[in-house]
């Protein structure tokens, strides 16, 4: 079984023509928010020894509080949007879902999938100038961070949260592609109907001119007007 094999499993199909390295990209990006899911979710709501806790604090599930399901919501919803970067090279990108009431079967027009897919990519933008801010101690807002962290749970940390840094990059670069993409495609479907539409006038005429009153076909499809028209000039 080869490496595509697995990833059409586990991602689904993806449009023909599309580069490996296209296809690589986007099961990368849907695998650069797990460990960070993992970790908030083994360090706050089981109490994972991946954060120095309060001595006094229940260890074990019961740290489920009234925010746990704020972090399994939040590491859902990140998973979810790093899985639609698939989208833009997979058919549901291209064509809507037939499920989708009302949109089921139609195109997805480029701009609706480049416009969002671009905005996230400049706003993920935040994760490299926070790991940034963070390796020097600081939260985003320049206050100093107070994340309890200390030995070996500080490479887990960032085992952790440094690839999220690469998730704003790689999606602008596949999102660039998938324009270029579709654009390319769209041009040569293009293109494409123009000549058969030319083809079938030329045919039409063709045929039109081979009624006329007095006008003999040749064997070749070429009328005797014709051939004299082409000999008085």
């Amino acid at each position: 079984m080869t490496a595509r094999t697995i990833l059409t499993r586990l991602h689904g199909r993806t449009v023909p023509g599309v580069p490996r390295w296209a296809v690589w990209t986007a099961c990368t990006i849907t695998l650069l928010v797990l460990p960070s899911c993992v970790w908030r979710i083994a360090a706050v709501n089981f109490g994972a020894p991946l954060l120095e806790h309060d001595a006094t604090a229940p260890a074990g599930p019961q740290t489920f509080d009234g925010e746990w399901w704020y972090l399994i919501g939040l590491s859902l919803v990140s998973e979810a949007l790093a899985f639609l970067a698939v989208g833009l090279v997979a058919p549901w990108g291209e064509m809507w879902p037939r499920w989708i009431p009302g949109l089921g079967g139609r195109r997805v027009p480029v701009l609706a999938a480049v416009i969002p897919a671009g905005l996230g990519s400049v706003g993920l933008l935040v994760f490299p100038y926070a790991m940034v801010m963070s390796a020097l101690g600081l939260k985003i807002t320049g206050e100093p961070d107070d994340l309890a962290v200390h030995g070996w749970q500080v490479a887990a940390f960032w085992f952790a949260y440094a690839p999220l840094a690469a998730w704003g990059p790689l999606l602008g670069i596949l999102t660039v592609h998938y324009y270029r993409r579709r654009r390319c495609a769209g041009h040569a479907v293009g293109g494409r109907e123009d000549r058969v539409g030319t083809r079938r006038s030329v045919r039409d005429v063709s045929r039109a001119e081979t009624r006329k009153p007095g006008a003999v076909t040749t064997e070749k499809g070429v009328t005797d007007e014709h051939r004299a028209g082409v000999r008085r000039g």
